[in-house]
């Protein structure tokens, strides 16, 4: 797996969260599974999105899975506050996975693709997993499609610090524009693959979604890549803390910003 650009401490762990609690209608509103269904969430890191799918499906049973024993730990403290009792964790590469095939009728994944060097190779693995009519759900952003007004070139080359070093880590946070070909070349019937856009859309009107996800979510997330962005010399950071400044001031009350999300499902 290619390194977590976004880093492991409590400040993203916190962003995670809030973006989780931002973004669960728009995402999850249609992630629901059958009473007794079998489903592996692969990469739950510290269990934001685990908390929503879990509750919103209390009869099906999770599996959750992450190669860090310390977001697991994270994640099953998280579950176990919330008095969630339909998940069970475990430490696993997704490149090397210990299930039989055929273990469960839906996988999710989301927000872990754009980390991996090989993403392909992963969806193979997956839809292996899957029992015949199972499906499986994808979840990914896509760093090209930020709208904003006012537009900021130095804004927009403080995000594009972060694609730069999610790159060379091995990742590709342009990732959701691809999912419709990585299903299918990872095996999945292009005619049992979906995919819908979800656009994030915040202007003066929408408080909560201005401190939710343009502050809390999306600024948060490109903030902390300040130090490796300097350090790589990307960006000065006398200009990076300047880009954000001008990012932030989509924010405010007459300024508007967008971000599209990429939810695919495909059937085995």
């Amino acid at each position: 797996m290619a390194d977590y650009v976004h880093g492991y401490d409590e400040q993203e762990r916190r962003r995670l969260s809030d973006q989780a609690a931002t973004l669960a209608e728009l995402l999850h509103a249609d992630t629901c599974f059958a009473a007794s269904s079998s489903v592996l969430e692969a990469g739950c890191g510290t269990g934001a999105q685990t908390l929503i799918v879990a509750q919103q499906n209390p009869g099906a049973t999770f599996t959750a899975v992450d190669i860090s024993a310390a977001s697991l730990g994270v994640a099953q403290e998280a579950c176990q506050r919330a008095g969630i009792r339909n998940v069970t964790f475990q430490q696993a590469d997704l490149l090397a996975i210990n299930f039989a095939p055929a273990s469960f009728d839906h996988v999710v994944v989301c927000f872990v693709l754009e980390h991996l060097p090989e993403p392909d190779r992963v969806l193979h693995v997956l839809k292996g997993l899957l029992r015949p009519g199972g499906s499986i759900t994808v979840i990914e952003g896509d760093h090209g499609s930020t709208l904003m007004h006012p537009d900021s070139v130095l804004a927009r080359r403080v995000i594009q610090c972060q694609v730069a070093l999610q790159a060379r880590a091995g990742g590709d946070a342009h990732i959701g524009r691809r999912l419709f070909p990585l299903l299918a070349g990872a095996g999945f019937s292009r005619d049992q693959i979906s995919v819908s856009p979800r656009m994030v859309y915040v202007d003066g009107s929408k408080p909560d979604w201005i401190e939710g996800f343009t502050r809390n979510t999306f600024t948060a997330m490109i903030r902390g890549v300040r130090e490796k962005a300097v350090a790589a010399g990307l960006i000065t950071a006398a200009e990076f803390d300047q880009g954000i400044e001008e990012l932030l001031r989509t924010a405010e009350a007459d300024g508007v910003f967008g971000y599209t999300f990429f939810k695919a499902v495909a059937r085995a």
